[in-house]
């Protein structure tokens, strides 16, 4: 269960937004669809896999990937009580809020728990799961019997960013305290090789981690010499926007469900995830294969889309780059009026230009896909959304280019054109222009190499590229470094191939050599 608290950013923008009146709730209800989102790749309460095996559901969007886990299980229940067919949306943790209070999610079913801080945000049900906190050391280090808090005193434990497994840690005497860490998969890898001595988690994920590496155990504790939180830090709840008319009926529907049935739920979802069931001492060569038979489509399939999320977006912000380009280096009008508008212009796209050079993409992504839902309820698709955003935040960059290859052309060329009677615009579709494309090709191939790598961030809005399916593999299957060493890979052939078509481009344009040497017999000859 994660306790991500919201990032300062995710409030501004949410305090910009939320006094917007919103017409999802009136549209959802009347929806047959119930839009759960989750992030697909937190076993076992959710993760992704490419069967419907054990229960699991199709992930929205996405053809042959399923969803299946604790969750999964619950929102079922959920739905069939209120009479609507399920749906399954994946969405990166940072955006399940985002999302809710935007109307492209009904409900958030993904091991949150109810914090203060949430509440002021989005209602919360009744909780449908309670853990407690253990720690998760080496299954042969100094700390494997440890009973009691005070057992691990100097101990190097860590937990996770931005939770407040990582503030309880100071209840542990002695504690020498590291630096917090990202995701679960991170901390395996930093407690395997002997960098922590342990990290504080919740037991189905204590659970999850001694089942996949053999070498970890979890370290459960007696409430009496266990960590001292408060009831809601280690309950999971339903989180719905504030006064959703299904608020009630879901209450109901969870009460129904009795607590020995929820145990056995999660005991089975603990037993069917993909991570469970891999085999013991299988080889790294065997397990690389065995990650690209299980997950190989769908990394293609997030393949695809990063190259053509990258290649549109290059092509287009290169073309809003010579516009925005061109337009900057034209004269100024001698007419005061048209004077006036061009310096108007002028300066709304140095706006633009400074504002999406100067803040980053992913921030760009949020405000965007969800600042335009929160306040027009405009629903863009995610790709769309995608092929919006990094054409734009290209053609920013590509204006400066475009205006600085313009600047290198040779002023006197310009003053040839203008001799011969030339317009300020034939000389640059004419005589300028076409070097300046040439000059800026190596430039382009930068940032389409840039723009195949920066659609990771676009993951934020859950954009199903090859960073988010490896992302969601790796979270199922928790092999962290062997997952991101295959994606890893994958970029590299994308990119590299990459540049070899537009350096086979750059020599297409140049044409045969300009200067072929002469023979020094043939000349004396002459």
């Amino acid at each position: 269960m994660k306790k991500k608290s919201f990032t300062l950013l995710f409030v501004m923008i949410i305090s910009l937004f939320v006094s917007v009146p919103s017409l999802a709730d009136e549209k959802n209800a009347n929806s047959d669809t119930f839009r759960v989102g989750m992030e697909a790749a937190y076993a076992p309460f959710n993760w992704t896999q490419t069967t419907d095996a054990n229960g699991a559901v199709p992930k929205s969007g996405e053809k042959n990937t399923y969803v299946g886990g604790y969750d999964v299980e619950m929102a079922k229940r959920i739905a069939d009580g209120l009479g609507k067919e399920l749906e399954v949306v994946a969405i990166q943790w940072d955006g399940l809020v985002p999302a809710l209070q935007s109307g492209k999610i009904d409900a958030i079913i993904a091991g949150m728990s109810p914090t203060e801080e949430r509440r002021k945000e989005i209602d919360f049900t009744d909780s449908y799961y309670e853990s407690h906190l253990v720690i998760v050391t080496q299954k042969d280090g100094p700390y494997a019997n440890a009973k009691t808090l005070a057992d691990f005193e100097g101990a190097k434990i860590t937990a996770q960013l931005n939770t407040f497994h990582y503030s309880v840690i100071d209840q542990i005497p002695g504690v020498e305290k590291q630096q917090a860490q990202q995701n679960f998969s991170a901390m395996r890898v930093a407690l395997s090789s002997g960098v922590i001595d342990g990290y504080v988690s919740e037991r189905p994920e204590g659970v999850t981690a001694s089942n996949v590496n053999k070498n970890l155990t979890m370290v459960e504790f007696s409430e009496a010499d266990g960590f001292q939180t408060n009831p809601e830090d280690v309950q999971v709840a339903v989180g719905l926007r504030k006064n959703d008319p299904a608020f009630n009926k879901i209450n109901e529907i969870l009460a129904g469900i009795p607590q020995e049935e929820r145990n056995k739920i999660m005991d089975t979802a603990v037993e069917n995830q993909p991570s469970a069931s891999d085999e013991e001492n299988v080889g790294l060569v065997q397990t690389f294969k065995q990650i690209i038979q299980q997950y190989g489509n769908l990394f293609l399939r997030g393949a695809g889309i990063t190259l053509f999320i990258a290649i549109f977006s290059t092509i287009a912000g290169t073309l809003i780059g010579l516009l925005v380009g061109v337009f900057r280096t034209l004269p100024m009008s001698e007419n005061p009026v048209a004077r006036f508008f061009q310096k108007v212009v002028n300066g709304l796209l140095t706006l633009y230009i400074e504002v999406f050079r100067g803040t980053p993409m992913m921030v760009q992504a949020m405000v965007i896909f969800y600042g335009l839902a929160l306040a027009f309820q405009i629903d863009l698709n995610r790709t769309v959304a995608a092929l919006i955003i990094v054409s734009i935040n290209t053609g920013a960059y590509m204006s400066e280019i475009v205006r600085g290859g313009i600047f290198a052309v040779d002023k006197g060329q310009f003053e040839a054109a203008q001799a011969i009677g030339m317009t300020h615009s034939q000389t640059m579709i004419k005589v300028v222009l076409p070097q300046v494309v040439r000059n800026i090709l190596p430039a382009i191939g930068n940032e389409t190499v840039i723009n195949i790598k920066d659609t990771a961030v676009l993951s934020v809005i859950s954009v199903g590229d090859l960073f988010f399916q490896g992302s969601a593999a790796a979270g199922t299957n928790l092999l962290f470094f062997q997952t991101f060493t295959i994606i890893g890979a994958i970029y590299l052939v994308l990119t590299i191939t990459a540049t070899r078509l537009l350096r086979l481009m750059e020599k297409k344009i140049d044409g045969p050599t300009a200067y072929v040497q002469i023979d020094e017999t043939s000349e004396g000859q002459e």
